[in-house]
């Protein structure tokens, strides 16, 4: 599932608005927020991309990249029967595209409003409501697995995702995974000229917050340099295959919260890792 970029946060009607800022937040108090925004965003979230991502498509980012084409994974007709994780899955779109080619997917997300979700599209594979951080599997169950946006972006530490999964992956598996790109994070989050100017340090990892009157967190994402996802990937006992930098396609005219055609022909927008585990 693709995640919402940073900066683009309604809240209900009913609620104030949180306040934006930056400052640390530590691996409890990130996954408690975003466990609260998603559950409490989910039916706003779907609503406005549910068209883009359809039910049962493999869309890895707002470009529109689809697996049918990148084969990450690899090729389609390798995929049946392989046992595959899909981490922050949402509604699980890319779950339901794994198993109509033959895989037998799980779809894991840390909302369970998320996941009720899937459940409305329909599901004939396992859902499971989890942290990422702490996978509720059994070492050497998968073959594969992937997250279109989920999890990664938003973990104080990603690193106890990244040996999770590598706990859970059988020898020689895959992991592939997107995150925003980098160096969108000196950007504004605008997708019009105004986000074309660096605002920030690319090199200043200080989490962004939006937090309650109380100074709660109500959402928290985290940044990574690519030499920090590098470093990640390997200390965590993956070879880095491949990085692949999405261009924007002509055919896409569609704005998602920062990214747009405009940026998108100037800059990159996300950022996928292809991972081997050792």
């Amino acid at each position: 599932m693709i995640q919402e970029p940073v900066g683009h946060h309604p809240e209900g009607p009913e609620e104030s608005e949180p306040e934006a800022t930056r400052r640390d937040a530590g691996v409890a108090e990130s996954s408690s927020a975003n466990r609260g925004w998603w559950d409490r965003n989910a039916d706003e979230y779907q609503v406005e991309h549910g068209t883009f991502l359809g039910d049962d498509r493999f869309v890895w980012c707002p470009e529109g990249l689809d697996e049918v084409e990148a084969e990450l994974l690899g090729p389609a007709e390798e995929l049946k029967g392989r046992d595959v994780l899909e981490i922050g899955a949402g509604a699980a779109q890319c779950a339901r595209w794994l198993a109509a080619q033959g895989a037998r997917p799980v779809a894991l997300d840390l909302s369970h409003r998320q996941l009720q979700h899937a459940l409305r599209i329909g599901s004939a594979f396992p859902l499971v409501c989890a942290d990422a951080g702490a996978l509720p599997f059994a070492d050497a169950s998968f073959d594969l697995a992937c997250s279109a946006y989920g999890a990664l972006p938003f973990v104080a530490d990603p690193r106890l995702v990244l040996r999770e999964v590598r706990r859970v992956l059988r020898p020689g598996g895959r992991l592939v995974f997107s995150v925003t790109h980098p160096i969108r994070w000196a950007f504004p989050d605008e997708p019009g000229p105004e986000g074309l100017s660096v605002a920030s340090s690319y090199f200043d990892r200080t989490p962004y917050v939006e937090q309650d009157d109380d100074g709660r967190a109500v959402y928290v994402e985290h940044h990574r340099t690519i030499g920090d996802r590098v470093r990640d990937i390997v200390s965590s006992g993956f070879r880095l295959v491949d990085l692949v930098e999405p261009e924007w396609p002509a055919w896409n005219t569609s704005e998602w919260g920062g990214w747009s055609p405009l940026r998108g022909n100037l800059i990159p927008g996300t950022a996928i890792f292809v991972c081997e585990r050792d």
